[in-house]
C-alpha cells in the first residue's frame, strides 16, 4: 500500500492534513456529480446544447455547503482537537496554495484565449470550473503529501 495514504495509529492527524483531505475529497465529487449530469443530459448529442448553468452552480455551492458541514462535523466529533497552526503548517499551506493556484491561472488563461477565438460559452465555463477544480484537488494533493513526508528544503 502506498505510503501517502498510510496513517500509523500513533500518527496524529493535524486539522490542516484534515481539511486538506476534506478539500480533496469535496472537490472530485462534486466535480464528478457535475459530470455525470451534463454528460447525461447530452444523451450523445452536442455538449454544447446541454443546459448546464445549473448543474454547476449546484455541485459548486453544494461542494462549498458540504466542505463547512465536514469541517464542522469534524470539530464537533473532536472539539479538543487543537486548531493551531504551527510554521510547518503555514509552509504546507503556502506551498499547497502556490501549486494550486497555477491551474487557476491556466485555466483563466485558456478561458480568455477561448473567448478570444469565440468558442462556445459552454467551453469557455466549463474551463475555467476545470481550473478552479484542479485547483483544489492538486494543491490539496501536494499538502497532503508533504504532511506525509517532508516540506522540500530549497
Amino acid at each position: 500500500m502506498s505510503n501517502i495514504l498510510y496513517i500509523p495509529r500513533e500518527c496524529v492527524v493535524t486539522h490542516e492534513e484534515k481539511r486538506a483531505w476534506i478539500m480533496l475529497l469535496v472537490s472530485v465529487v462534486a466535480y464528478a456529480v457535475y459530470l455525470t449530469v451534463v454528460l447525461g443530459r447530452a444523451g450523445g448529442g452536442a455538449l454544447t446544447a446541454v443546459s448546464y448553468a445549473g448543474p454547476l452552480l449546484w455541485t459548486v455551492g453544494g461542494a462549498i455547503l458540504t466542505s463547512i458541514v465536514v469541517e464542522i462535523a469534524m470539530g464537533v466529533v473532536n472539539p479538543r482537537a487543537s486548531r493551531a497552526k504551527d510554521e510547518r503548517d503555514k509552509e504546507i499551506g503556502r506551498l499547497g496554495d502556490h501549486v494550486g493556484q497555477s491551474f487557476v491561472v491556466i485555466g483563466a488563461v485558456s478561458a480568455m484565449l477561448m473567448a478570444l477565438a469565440d468558442w462556445d460559452r459552454f467551453w469557455i465555463a466549463n474551463v475555467i470550473y476545470l481550473g478552479f477544480v484542479l485547483s483544489a484537488v492538486l494543491g490539496s494533493v501536494t499538502k497532503v503529501i508533504v504532511y506525509r513526508g517532508s516540506l522540500p528544503q530549497w
